[in-house]
């Protein structure tokens, strides 16, 4: 059985750590792997009544790019519920409020070398509420409304390439029935 015999660690920044993870393997060797951690996030697919969502176009750093994604935070207030989460990422970023939210998946992101998980919701039932963006990146953002049905496309060539976007967004589609 593989167990976890401790770590170091290497890096403490705003939003992750780095650390080197020392773990047993069944065999009784031992072995080290990288390991960053990272508190976790939220995506909101926010949808509206006539089959659009609201994606924002958003600068990200490290691809130095803006890219298409749906509503998105970290998990950065201590003890707060994902859907809560959510809910405050939802407002703050796209002025949005939900009259029902409802979990679609949660998922690792890169289980390899990361702890990160994802919370994804369906957000219904939209009105509008003040937003509040944080961060330069966020005062940026474009807020655009896509058709549902135009998202495998927008997948298929690149458009859309974010992780937590394809998947709540796919799931959203299959809720939704045969694209017709």
């Amino acid at each position: 059985m593989f167990a976890k015999l401790g770590e170091r660690v290497l890096y403490e920044g705003r939003i992750i750590s780095l650390a080197i993870g020392t773990f047993a393997a069944p065999d009784g060797s031992s072995f080290d792997r990288d390991v960053v951690h990272h508190p976790g996030a939220v995506g909101v697919v926010p949808v509206h009544e006539d089959g659009t969502v609201i994606l924002v176009r958003q600068y990200r750093a490290p691809l130095d790019a803006e890219i298409l994604e749906i509503p998105a935070g970290i998990r950065d207030v201590d003890g707060e519920p994902p859907e809560l989460t959510a809910a405050r990422e939802l407002a703050e970023e796209v002025g949005m409020r939900a009259g029902s939210t409802e979990l679609l998946c949660r998922f690792h992101n890169s289980p390899g070398f990361s702890d990160e998980e994802v919370f994804v919701y369906l957000a219904q039932g939209l009105s509008e509420t003040e937003d509040d963006r944080q961060g330069i990146e966020e005062q940026h953002l474009r807020i655009e409304r896509v058709n549902l049905w135009d998202v495998p496309s927008m997948i298929a060539n690149g458009e859309i390439t974010d992780a937590k976007t394809i998947i709540g967004l796919t799931l959203t589609l299959a809720r939704s029935g045969p694209v017709g």
